[in-house]
């Protein structure tokens, strides 16, 4: 059953879990827990009582869960009755879906510090018993904790292990929060030694105009640097997902690109050629696949597309980074990465420049004040985001980067935060 997608499972799956019985089963209440009910009663027989309407219940749930995450991730079902931690009968909750869930996800919201990334939660319907159904909770182990409930004066870390989940004690937290500190600084770590070498020109995958300003694009998992964590190259022999590897431009259409192996792993690169007098066309960018996951993509096209003048269209900008981010994110999760992606944007070289902010005639901000923008970083915290999701994650990039130009925020959204222009 964990083998697919949740909305992809079945009475006949969960089933399957009581059916066949092995060995491995009884060591996986690190990674998986069975309840029978949301709210069980007293002797813990009576599952009328199916919601999360008690305080205990509440901090329950949220300790299950976000002992998961801060330790290797898991599954969590309700509805299946389990012995000894291994699963014997599926009984179900009666429940109404819709309420459950969005009950679940505001719990998870509002009552564990800091906030979990994206927790999958999906009711799989008994046929075999009508008006009752099994919910499973996937959760990813995170790399933004230790995380910590937090509710009605109940403040305390969880983890797992074989026998369920335990409390943290005063040294336990300190480690955990110095293992969270060392990933953090390993990918900023990583953002500065790749920025210094776009600027120097050293040792990347196509030689770029020195004086042109660079966008930069990276999209760091938070598993790159665990020694386990490899993608195999050979999956680019097939030259059909090479479109998985589109390089930032400002164009509608894909302009020439070459692809090809290199020691980081693979790259493709995009030729631009400015005028007719240019004999060759020149490379204007590129996006590299590194072989922990990581994705780098620089392009000079987009802030430089006006010539000598200092000036890029925000709208322009804003549009082709979500549409990179969207390709990407299918590009890693092709390459099996686990979200949560740190998502990092610089411009490089772009002190005097204006945003144009559109309109006729143009309406232009003030000049950016600093040479190189290193924009702080985002958190994408799952692979099944939609457009609006992608965008709200962006907002604060692009709020950060028109500040620079000193003005207020991104013009691209309404007050809700809901991105104004159509995009895919």
């Amino acid at each position: 059953m964990f083998n697919k997608s949740l909305e992809d499972v079945t009475e006949e799956d969960l089933q399957a879990l009581i059916d066949v019985k092995t060995e491995t089963q009884k060591i996986e209440r690190k990674t998986v827990e069975y309840k029978q009910c949301l709210s069980p009663s007293e002797d813990k027989s009576d599952c009328s009582e199916n919601t999360l309407n008690r305080s205990r219940d509440k901090i329950e749930f949220l300790a299950d869960v976000s002992s998961f995450a801060n330790t290797v991730g898991g599954y969590l079902l309700y509805g299946v009755e389990a012995d000894a931690g291994l699963p014997i009968k599926l009984v179900g909750v009666k429940i109404d879906a819709d309420k459950q869930k969005q009950q679940m996800e505001n719990l998870l919201r509002d009552n564990i510090e800091p906030r979990l990334p994206y927790v999958d939660i999906q009711v799989v319907p008994l046929r075999s018993k009508p008006g009752y159904s099994v919910i499973i909770l996937h959760i990813r182990q995170s790399w933004l904790g230790p995380h910590r409930v937090n509710r009605e004066g109940h403040a305390h870390f969880y983890v797992r292990n074989s026998n369920g989940k335990n409390q943290l004690d005063i040294a336990q937290i300190r480690a955990a929060f110095e293992l969270s500190g060392s990933i953090a600084d390993r990918i900023r770590n990583f953002r500065a030694e790749r920025l210094g070498r776009i600027i120097a020109g050293d040792e990347l995958p196509a030689i770029l105009d020195e004086g042109a300003p660079k966008l930069v694009l990276h999209m760091i998992p938070s598993s790159a640097f665990n020694p386990a964590v490899s993608i195999d190259m050979k999956v680019f022999n097939d030259y059909s997902n090479w479109d998985l590897m589109r390089p930032l431009a400002v164009w509608d259409l894909q302009p020439p690109t070459s692809t090809r192996f290199n020691l980081d792993g693979i790259a493709r690169s995009v030729q631009w050629t400015r005028n007719a007098a240019e004999p060759v066309a020149a490379p204007s960018g590129y996006v590299q696949i590194f072989r922990n996951g990581i994705v780098e993509a620089v392009d000079i096209t987009i802030l430089s597309v006006n010539g000598n003048k200092k000036q890029f269209l925000g709208e322009v900008f804003e549009l082709r980074l979500l549409q990179a981010v969207k390709k990407h994110m299918e590009l890693q999760q092709f390459l099996g990465v686990e979200p949560p992606v740190f998502i990092m944007v610089s411009l490089l070289g772009v002190r005097g420049y204006k945003i144009d902010r559109g309109g006729y005639p143009s309406n232009y901000t003030e000049e950016i004040d600093r040479t190189n923008l290193i924009i702080p970083e985002v958190i994408l915290d799952t692979f099944d985001a939609g457009n609006d999701h992608i965008a709200e994650v962006m907002r604060p990039v692009f709020d950060t980067t028109w500040n620079t130009a000193n003005y207020p925020s991104s013009p691209n959204y309404d007050e809700g935060g809901k991105y104004l222009r159509g995009w895919n």
